[in-house]
C-alpha cells in the first residue's frame, strides 16, 4: 500500500514516540481530540499501530521497517513489547511449518502448559495482537486458526 507524506510523518510520530497516548498525538499533529486522533489512527494506520496492555499506542514491526526502511532480517530478532499473556502464548503457540491452532486450542494448551484457567476472551484479544506485531499469524480454516509467523527464538521481548 502506498502511503502519503503526510500518513508517513504521522507514523514516524508514532515510532519516535512509542509507547504513546492520544493526548501527546494529538499535540504533535494539531488536532482538536483524542476522539479526533483516534479516528485518524483507526482510518489511516489501523495496519500499523497497536494498543499495548497499558492501552498505550506502539508501532508494528512493519511500520518500523517503513520509517526506518530496513526490514527485519531473518538472522535479526524481532523486537516487540509482549504482555505477560502474549509471552505465555508464544511459548504454546504452533510453530510456523506447523499446523495453526484455534483459540479454544490455544486456551488448552495454554491451561496444559501453566497449570491455571485463562479466559477464552482474552487468549483471542492476545492472539489478535500478536497477529498484528507480526509475531502470529491468521489462517481460516473451519474457525480461526493461528501460528507463529517466525520462529519462536526470532521474537525478543522488548521493554
Amino acid at each position: 500500500m502506498s502511503l502519503s507524506e503526510e500518513v508517513r510523518e504521522r507514523l514516524a510520530d508514532i515510532v519516535e514516540l512509542q509507547p504513546t497516548k492520544n493526548k501527546a498525538l494529538q499535540e504533535r499533529w494539531g488536532m482538536e481530540s483524542g476522539s479526533e486522533v483516534h479516528q485518524y489512527l483507526e482510518g489511516e494506520l489501523k495496519d500499523y499501530y497497536y494498543r499495548d496492555e497499558d492501552s498505550l499506542i506502539r508501532a508494528t514491526a512493519e511500520a518500523r521497517a517503513i520509517v526506518t526502511g530496513e526490514e527485519v532480517g531473518e538472522d535479526e530478532p524481532l523486537r516487540v513489547h509482549l504482555s505477560d499473556l502474549e509471552q505465555q502464548i508464544l511459548e504454546v503457540l504452533a510453530d510456523p511449518d506447523e499446523r495453526s491452532q484455534s483459540v479454544v486450542s490455544v486456551l488448552h494448551a495454554l491451561e496444559n502448559e501453566f497449570g491455571e484457567e485463562f479466559d477464552t476472551g482474552e487468549v483471542r484479544r492476545a492472539l489478535r495482537t500478536l497477529e498484528r506485531k507480526g509475531v502470529a499469524e491468521l489462517i481460516y480454516r473451519t474457525v480461526p486458526t493461528f501460528r507463529l509467523a517466525v520462529p519462536r527464538d526470532a521474537v525478543e521481548h522488548a521493554d
